[in-house]
């Protein structure tokens, strides 16, 4: 089933997630939901708090890079309670853009390198380095799961250039191809 995506101003995407239990309730239909919303919306990653649940949950699928990214051809991967443990020092700029900010594409400052610890589908254990896109990926959506948006990260001259955007978005009048929960006018 396809989920609303949660838009900028929604409370939910400002919370810190909680981790769950395998026995949380129905959680391989609301994986197989998140992975359909993903695929609806063209999008690379989708956290738990998108779409208006307050868990540690994130989908990604990078396959829809492989063309330009052959490496990544199959890489499609669920994280439960997923948890950054370190970063290392070399940063990378790269435009990023969300879901849950359509319209808005921006340059964001990250580090290259990132070693993450998390349970798969199965609450099996997992702890890795990651680096490159992959890094990149996990750690905008594992942000979402901390309350933070893609945005906080640049400049407050950047911020201003978009703030009208945003604050269309907080008046309900965001545009998307997919289905959206925006805030209420």
């Amino acid at each position: 089933m396809i989920l609303p995506v949660y838009i900028y101003g929604q409370p939910v995407l400002r919370e810190v997630a909680e981790d769950i239990t395998p026995d949380y309730p129905h959680l391989k239909e609301l994986i197989a939901n998140l992975y359909e919303t993903l695929d609806h919306a063209d999008g690379v990653g989708l956290a738990a708090p998108q779409v208006g649940l307050n868990i540690r949950v994130v989908v990604i699928n990078l396959d829809i890079v492989s063309d330009d990214i052959p490496e990544l051809k199959g890489y499609i991967h669920t994280f439960i309670n997923p948890h950054v443990i370190e970063t290392n020092d070399e940063m990378e700029d790269m435009e990023e853009g969300c879901l849950s900010l359509p319209g808005i594409h921006e340059r964001v400052r990250r580090p290259t390198k990132v070693h993450v610890r998390y349970l798969d589908e199965n609450f099996q254990e997992h702890d890795e380095w990651k680096e490159g896109y992959v890094a990149r990926v996990m750690q905008h959506e594992f942000d979402h799961l901390n309350g933070k948006l893609f945005i906080d990260y640049l400049s407050p001259l950047r911020r201003q250039l978009i703030r009208g955007k945003l604050n269309a978005m907080l008046k309900g009048k965001a545009r998307s191809s997919y289905k959206m929960k925006q805030v209420k006018k």
